[in-house]
């Protein structure tokens, strides 16, 4: 230490040699880093040459280092592991570096298509500006047009006529009374909703004399009219029922006609007024004769031609069951078609009856000319000819064996009693009437009576004489149902009566029928037939039908609903949109004011009830009379259909003649909520769906936690007044499409299944569509109906738990329809499905049609339904058994016509396969 020391300080060490010292460290340092620089630098040089030139050495001899060969390099075993090891990974990453310039040459052609369809985007963002531009622009200018073109229209403003408005022109004589100059239209608007005020019997004396049972029958109808009205001043027709009277109490005609003149709004002349006198009894008195009634119009049973009016009077028919409603048990099938007896009559005709019309005025001081030739001897004659031939059993009896019923002069009495009379026309094909010999007398209660009960138990009339005017004759096309044969024509009656074939027969047989029930068989349908005959006759629209109110059940939605890969698997079709927009009801039908001009016997000849539903719906089935349609109908669609396309853009798009349409689920359900909330999902993202409507046909309520799945369109929860299935089918005011799709809650159905089966309805709009079939079968031994499930080419029926009908079926159903198959449903909790098959094939005399190969549909894992169980088959069986005989006959209808898809996807089972399938 005291050496280094002294060098760092510059002075002189121990042995006085300091700079041999620093000298010599130098010389070490220098040394020590040379070596150092030769080891680290020139070895690994020299190292890395022979290494690199071992291969090219000809001679292992020549070699520097005298490499060995590879066997002797590799004698060891882990040496030999780790040759290979260095081998494959060697290739590895050959193989991994080739990858990765493949990864990157990928990489940048994608990132040239992004730039290119961001490019792409930017152009369609600027065209589809500009295109909503030109559709702003041209709706604009469509506005515009439209306005220029087409004035605005409202409803006009209703004027109320003045209560003393006696101003009309009087007619220089009643019976010349017609609408145009006895009627005031003034109190009749369009859009009056045709007001009806009824006179009450009880505060005029004439009420005393009354009928009792036709009076408390009256009195019952006009409480649930829908065009009664207890506001006189606002009336446009103004009703009083003067009959029938008791004969023992009859008043005299003069003190009636002060009655009538007295009323508080008779006005003079009594115009607006409508007289009604009905008929009970055949033998019922025309005592309105002698009358005067002023412009007052009359609905009877008896006219003389002086007397009646065309176009202005109403011939009606009698009121038979006044306080009872007929029961189709006592109505016989209406099949077989021939009966025992060919044709039957039964009646006397007593000239010396004098009735109460020459007992006043007298019609012979009225009536000019001569009477026509009386034919009614050939008529015997020939009929008796036929009945000796008996080449068919016809019965003709021409003298009563009681004492026959109370006739007018030269008219046939009916003979026995009502019930003896219905028993022989059940054995009856034909019925014949003999009108009175008198042509004067345009119809008389007697006739009307016989018509009546033909109807009634199914045997066709043939009206012997063509100048008698049937009840309605202006508004029914009665050569539907009924043969009218001139009297000359007697002789040539048996031949036209055989020729007849059965399907003919069996046609006017329903077609009566249908009248009978629709316009003849109780005290409703009578006063409702008299008050659409006038409203007809001066072009007011209808009421509309009343649709059911619903009590919505508050729910909660939000949760997201899921996609089920089952139901939405599509492939690469194009299903339609989903509607994002607000729910597009079908539009509401144009044609109120015109049809009542139009389609007059068209609705009236095919009507199934009381009310006018669809007047002239966009299909052809039988129509009611007496209520406007809610619906959309022919008389007005959209422009834009008919634009074809084949695969893609037939997908996309509806087309048609209604390019636009949606329809509406509706969904029974019953404390599934599991099971309905799994179903609800799977209609997520549907095309075409309008709404979905729930029936909670439980009385306990959904639970309060429940969350309803949010699938885009609304969910309407409707609670129902008590479990029954019949509420399927109510006609609810949520639904404001056409297209129904009534569904179970554990039907399980595809997208592409659905919206297939949508486009076939919208092709047969009249037919129930849908998937599972079914048909009925003929039992031999037991001589009766049975129900078949059994898979078949063959089907008669489709059930209503996956299947499209229009709303226009829901209205038949609920308010239509015998009210005894709804209470059988009601009674088996059963059957509504084959209710609705047996009104749809009664209306339209057509099957069902089923799509797609699919004859099932429940799902997996479902808790068990009432299908399910052991009686239920049973059920259906008695239920198809009950129905025929509340319709007289089997309306089901066989048909081996299915529809499966061309554009859609095809899913056949192979044991399926061997049935036709129409495309």
């Amino acid at each position: 230490m005291t050496g280094y020391t002294m060098l760092r300080n510059g002075g002189v060490g121990n042995g006085g040699q300091p700079w041999m010292l620093r000298w010599s460290s130098r010389i070490r340092l220098t040394w020590l880093s040379f070596t150092l620089f030769i080891i680290l630098v020139f070895f690994p040089l020299i190292a890395h040459y022979y290494l690199t030139t071992i291969d090219d050495a000809d001679d292992a001899g020549k070699r520097i280092f005298g490499p060995r060969t590879g066997n002797e390099l590799c004698e060891v075993k882990h040496v030999q592991d780790l040759c290979r090891i260095r081998e494959s990974v060697s290739e590895e990453l050959l193989q991994l570096e080739a990858k990765r310039q493949e990864l990157n040459s990928e990489i940048a052609k994608l990132n040239l298509k992004i730039e290119a369809c961001k490019k792409s985007i930017e152009n369609a963002k600027q065209d589809l500006l500009q295109l909503k531009n030109v559709i702003s622009q041209t709706e604009h200018s469509y506005k515009e047009l439209m306005a220029q073109n087409q004035p605005k229209l409202s409803l006009p403003i209703r004027l109320l006529p003045e209560k003393d408005d006696s101003n009309l022109p009087l007619p220089k004589s009643n019976r010349n009374c017609r609408l145009h100059n006895c009627f005031d239209y003034s109190r009749c608007p369009l859009t009056s909703g045709f007001p009806v005020y009824v006179y009450s019997s009880n505060k005029y004396s004439f009420g005393s004399f009354l009928d009792p049972l036709i009076k408390q029958a009256f009195e019952s109808t006009i409480r649930t009219n829908v065009y009664v009205t207890d506001d006189a001043n606002i009336a446009c027709i103004y009703v009083v029922l003067v009959g029938e009277i008791q004969e023992p109490i009859m008043p005299k005609p003069t003190e009636l006609e002060q009655q009538l003149h007295s009323l508080p709004y008779w006005r003079t002349d009594g115009h607006n007024h409508l007289i009604i006198n009905l008929s009970r009894k055949s033998e019922t008195q025309n005592f309105l004769y002698n009358i005067s009634t002023g412009c007052a119009m009359i609905a009877q049973s008896t006219f003389y031609d002086v007397q009646y009016r065309p176009g202005f009077d109403i011939v009606v028919s009698p009121l038979v069951h006044a306080m009872s409603e007929p029961s189709f048990l006592e109505i016989p099938p209406q099949v077989p078609v021939k009966r025992k007896y060919l044709f039957s009559f039964q009646g006397e005709k007593i000239e010396s009856l004098r009735s109460s019309l020459q007992e006043a005025r007298s019609f012979e001081e009225e009536i000019e000319g001569n009477a026509p030739a009386d034919y009614d001897d050939r008529i015997i004659a020939t009929l008796k000819a036929v009945q000796d031939s008996k080449l068919d059993f016809v019965l003709v009896e021409f003298t009563c064996k009681n004492q026959p019923k109370a006739s007018l002069p030269t008219e046939w009495a009916l003979c026995g009693e009502r019930e003896d009379r219905l028993e022989l026309l059940k054995l009856s094909t034909f019925a014949l009437i003999i009108t009175p010999g008198d042509t004067h007398l345009v119809i008389s209660a007697g006739c009307a009576m016989r018509l009546f009960e033909a109807l009634e138990v199914g045997a066709i009339p043939v009206v012997l004489g063509e100048q008698i005017q049937l009840p309605y004759h202006d508004m029914i096309q009665w050569n539907e149902a009924v043969l009218i044969i001139p009297k000359p024509r007697i002789t040539e009656v048996h031949f036209l009566l055989r020729s007849i074939s059965d399907n003919d027969l069996l046609a006017m047989r329903r077609q009566g029928h249908f009248l009978w029930e629709t316009y003849f068989s109780t005290s409703d349908s009578l006063f409702n037939t008299v008050l659409a005959t006038i409203r007809t006759r001066i072009q007011i629209p209808a009421a509309p039908i009343r649709e059911e109110p619903a009590v919505e059940i508050p729910h909660r939605s939000g949760k997201t609903a899921g996609t089920d890969p089952n139901m939405a698997d599509n492939g690469d079709l194009d299903l339609g949109p989903v509607e994002t927009e607000p729910p597009y009801a079908s539009p509401k039908y144009l044609r109120n004011f015109t049809l009542t001009a139009m389609d007059i016997y068209r609705n009236w000849n095919m009507a199934p009830g009381p009310f006018h539903l669809f007047p002239y719906t966009p299909f052809d089935p039988v129509l009611p009379s007496e209520a406007k349609f809610l619906g959309s109908g022919t008389g007005f669609r959209p422009i834009g259909g008919g634009i074809g396309g084949s695969g893609k853009e037939f997908q996309a798009a509806l087309g048609g003649n209604v390019p636009r349409e949606q329809f509406t689920v509706v969904m029974l359900t019953y404390e599934r909520e599991e099971v309905l909330m799994n179903s609800l999902e799977r209609l997520n993202g549907l095309p075409y769906l309008n709404k979905v409507v729930v029936v909670w046909n439980s009385p306990k309520l959904p639970s309060e936690d429940l969350l309803w799945p949010d699938i885009g369109v609304p969910i309407m929860v409707v609670r129902t007044e008590k479990n029954s299935l019949n509420n399927r089918f109510l006609p609810w005011a949520e639904i404001e499409t056409e297209a129904i799709l009534s569904i179970d809650d554990d039907a399980h159905l595809r997208h592409d299944e659905i919206m297939f089966g949508f486009r076939v309805w919208r092709e047969a709009r009249d037919r129930i569509v849908g998937f599972p079939g079914r048909y009925h079968a003929w039992d031999i031994s037991h001589q009766s109906w049975l129900y078949n499930s059994n898979y078949s080419c063959e089907l008669s029926m489709v059930l209503t738990g996956a299947a499209f009908f229009h709303k226009y079926y829901a209205y038949l159903y609920s308010y239509v329809m015998p009210q005894a198959i709804r209470d059988m449903v009601d009674e088996y909790i059963n059957c509504e499905d084959i209710a609705m098959n047996f009104l749809v094939s009664h209306i339209t005399r057509k099957p069902p049609i089923k799509v797609t190969s699919r004859w099932t549909f429940r799902c997996p894992g479902c808790p068990q339904a009432l299908s399910h169980d052991d009686s239920h088959f049973h059920e259906r069986h008695k239920c198809i058994n009950f129905f025929v005989k509340v319709y007289g006959y089997m309306p089901l209808l066989y048909t081996q016509f299915r529809v499966d898809s061309v554009l859609f996807k095809t899913r056949l089972p192979h044991d399926k396969t061997k049935c036709f399938k129409f495309i």
